[in-house]
């Protein structure tokens, strides 16, 4: 679980990619787009499985997810910028092997107690687990080859945004079901990095191959892995509520991450604005 903020299962941001269209113009389209597919959905979307509602209400927030990543990978100050990636991405990852094996306790309980949700819940969650363990040691590995080191990522306080995306699971879990872990894994691994990502980091930033294992690896794993948990999802006898916890997870996830990219774009030159109108002439000028 990497994300990286492109659409479901890829960047669209590797080396080779079509030229994104202009910033005022991608959100748009991608909302059209979105749209485009509501019609299928008619009756409130009953007519379709549980998976393909859950795309079609995360479709809508994913244009400004897109568009964050879009400025997080520009190439102008790129280095600093990729190692405040890794650093924001290790103390996400760290939580995400002890909020599914919360997650997988909790359904164990509420399956001897008769919730059928619960056996089938936990054993995707231990075998998540097991898929996703020593995640987050790539991460501090990655750190050492960019050249500065675990300490960059282990000594700062965490963000308030990477609090607030993996401590409303962590509430989710205790307090209402754990199924609504479903909707954090899903955008986490519905995000991976696209195949070509690291070799081109890898040429912006002049850093060696070691430096960029775990977004090499995700681009080759998560993609797998998101087929996966929709497959769960369309298994599952989720209750309306329940899937609405889901959904609710998978929109939190989606905008804790477009702030939390949106905040490491920042990092280094920012992009040209357009279509600002015109600039004030410097003293001299005319």
């Amino acid at each position: 679980m990497n994300p990286t903020g492109g659409p479901p299962g890829r960047t669209g941001q590797a080396a080779g990619a079509p030229r994104p269209a202009p910033d005022a113009e991608r959100p748009a389209r991608a909302v059209r787009e979105a749209a485009a597919r509501v019609p299928r959905a008619r009756g409130g979307g009953r007519g379709l499985p549980p998976s393909e509602r859950l795309r079609v209400k995360l479709a809508f927030a994913e244009p400004a997810l897109r568009a964050s990543s879009a400025a997080l990978w520009r190439s102008e100050g790129l280095l600093p910028r990729y190692r405040a990636y890794l650093c924001a991405m290790h103390t996400v990852i760290r939580a995400s092997v002890p909020l599914m094996e919360r997650a997988a306790e909790r359904a164990g309980l509420l399956a001897r107690h008769g919730d059928p949700l619960g056996a089938p819940l936990a054993a995707y969650l231990d075998e998540h687990v097991r898929e996703e363990a020593e995640h987050d040691t790539w991460l501090l590995e990655d750190l050492t080859a960019a050249g500065s080191g675990p300490r960059a990522a282990l000594d700062p306080v965490p963000s308030p945004l990477v609090a607030s995306l993996a401590g409303a699971q962590y509430y989710w879990i205790e307090h209402h079901h754990p199924v609504a872990l479903l909707g954090y894994i899903a955008v986490l691994e519905g995000h991976a990095p696209a195949a070509g990502l690291a070799p081109r980091l890898a040429r912006s930033t002049g850093l060696p191959a070691p430096a960029f294992r775990t977004v090499h690896e995700h681009a080759r794993l998560d993609d797998g892995h998101a087929g996966e948990l929709f497959a769960l999802l369309d298994r599952l006898p989720l209750s309306r509520a329940q899937e609405t916890a889901v959904a609710v997870s998978a929109l939190h996830t989606t905008d804790a991450l477009t702030q939390l990219f949106v905040r490491l774009g920042r990092t280094g030159p920012a992009p040209p604005v357009r279509g600002a109108g015109r600039s004030v002439p410097r003293e001299g000028q005319t």
